[in-house]
C-alpha cells in the first residue's frame, strides 16, 4: 500500500516552496492508508481507534519515535480508545511529500497496534 513510501527519509523543508498541487496530493494519497483523509487540501488526519487508553499512548509513542527521527512532528491528541494523527507541514503551511512519507510510516505501525 505505501508504494515505497515507508521506505523513504524525510528531507528537509525550510519553506521557500508551495504546498503540493491537488494532483500530486491525490496521487500520494493513493499510497496511504484509506484511514487518511485529506483536509481541505491542508493536512492528513487519521483516527485510529483502539482498546483503552493504554493502546492509544502506546501507539502515540511509537509514533512519536519515528516523528522524532525523521525531524517531521505530527499534532497527536490521545484520548481513551483512540489516537488523532495529524500531518501537515508548518514550513509551508500546507502539505508536502514528508507528510505522505510519515503517514506510510505510521500505517505500518497502525497495523501492528489494532486488533
Amino acid at each position: 500500500m505505501s508504494g515505497g513510501l515507508a521506505e523513504r527519509q524525510c528531507v528537509p523543508c525550510r519553506g521557500g516552496v508551495p504546498p503540493l498541487s491537488a494532483d500530486r496530493t491525490e496521487e500520494l494519497r493513493q499510497h496511504i492508508s484509506g484511514e487518511w483523509k485529506v483536509v481541505n487540501g491542508h493536512y492528513l488526519e487519521q483516527e485510529v481507534k483502539l482498546r483503552n487508553f493504554r493502546q492509544a499512548i502506546a501507539l502515540a509513542n511509537h509514533a512519536a519515535e519515528i516523528a522524532e527521527s525523521q525531524g517531521h512532528h505530527p499534532d497527536l491528541l490521545v484520548s481513551w480508545g483512540k489516537l488523532r494523527i495529524t500531518f501537515f507541514t508548518h514550513a509551508i503551511n500546507g502539505l508536502h511529500e514528508n507528510d505522505f512519507v510519515m503517514a506510510a510510516r505510521v500505517d505500518t505501525l497502525v497495523q501492528l497496534s489494532v486488533p
